[in-house]
């Protein structure tokens, strides 16, 4: 057995629970592969996870993280057809991308578009589904206005080019700094804060509202303004969902895992992004050891796009 560098959650808590430890590896099973990674994709999840939002199990500890990773196949185990050694892919929902290498399903692998740069492929195919899970939940399309809360993340942004692409309009709540940003994706951007509703309901009427930042400004102004609860979501405010009887998706408690829906997203994900139509921006990068930095950033709330840890 071989080992691997790896950041692991040591207890439950704050990010200072996370270390860069040796961890153990074995050779690729029966429709596994072996993925060298050259990049992993930071999201939300992945701090929830040893927050013990979703449990304080004693038994999951030491707990590896990371849900997306960009990297070249290194071995494939018995019965892998169409991927190979050297092969340059894209792996998600094999959980312990953050480290050196990982043994990823086969399933879940699918290789990189050579438009894509690792850092690129990191950072989309996850929160690429969960975008498309948040759209189909609240059937967006031709000619709706969809309210995007916290549109400026990774998430965010590639929520708001989906959107677009099925002719809906999109309004944008961020911070005044992303709004240029914002506009370049073809949104309407509003800011958050005191008289939100106010400012969105003087742009027009709006069809179905999508929360990603799980406030009670953005519960509250989605209630307002939509009148058919089944076309809010949120992948952020678990709580007031239940109480207010909208759709919780992802995998916080009593939401939609969508997986169905997420698989079927990613192949052609991969086509757009690979080709142009669907943009991937880059925030931050951080090496591997400064897993914690890189949580503290994006807890902030204030990233412009996907946070990437490098091997």
């Amino acid at each position: 057995m071989t080992t691997t560098h790896a950041v692991v959650a040591t207890a439950y808590g704050a990010s200072d629970v996370l270390e860069l430890r040796e961890v153990p590896l074995d050779g690729p099973g029966e429709g596994q592969v072996l993925v060298d990674v050259k990049a992993a994709g930071v999201n939300p999840i992945d701090w929830k996870l040893y927050s013990g939002a979703f449990g304080t199990d004693p038994d999951n500890l030491p707990m590896r993280l990371g849900l997306e990773i960009s990297g070249t196949v290194a071995a494939v185990g018995p019965g892998v057809d169409g991927l190979k050694p050297g092969d340059d892919v894209i792996a998600a929902g094999q959980i312990g991308g953050y480290a050196g290498q990982i043994i990823a399903a086969a399933d879940e692998v699918f290789k990189k578009p050579a438009s894509l740069s690792f850092d690129e492929a990191a950072g989309f195919l996850l929160t690429g589904q969960t975008a498309v899970h948040l759209l189909e939940a609240t059937n967006v399309t031709e000619g709706d206005t969809v309210l995007i809360h916290g549109a400026a993340g990774g998430v965010g942004l590639l929520a708001t080019q989906l959107a677009k692409a099925r002719g809906a309009t999109v309004i944008a709540t961020a911070s005044a700094a992303r709004h240029d940003q914002l506009r370049g994706y073809g949104a309407i951007p509003v800011e958050y804060g005191p008289g939100l509703q106010e400012r969105v309901s003087a742009i027009g009427p709006v069809d179905a509202a999508l929360d990603l930042v799980g406030t009670d400004e953005a519960a509250d102004v989605s209630l307002a303004l939509v009148a058919d609860k089944d076309r809010i979501a949120t992948i952020a405010g678990f709580g007031r969902a239940t109480s207010d009887g909208f759709k919780a998706l992802g995998g916080g408690p009593g939401a939609d895992p969508g997986t169905e829906v997420r698989r079927a997203a990613r192949p052609e994900l991969i086509r757009l992004a690979g080709n142009g139509e669907l943009k991937v921006t880059v925030d931050r990068t951080y090496p591997l050891a400064e897993a914690r930095q890189a949580h503290e950033y994006g807890q902030t709330g204030h990233a412009r796009g996907k946070i990437i840890l490098q091997p």
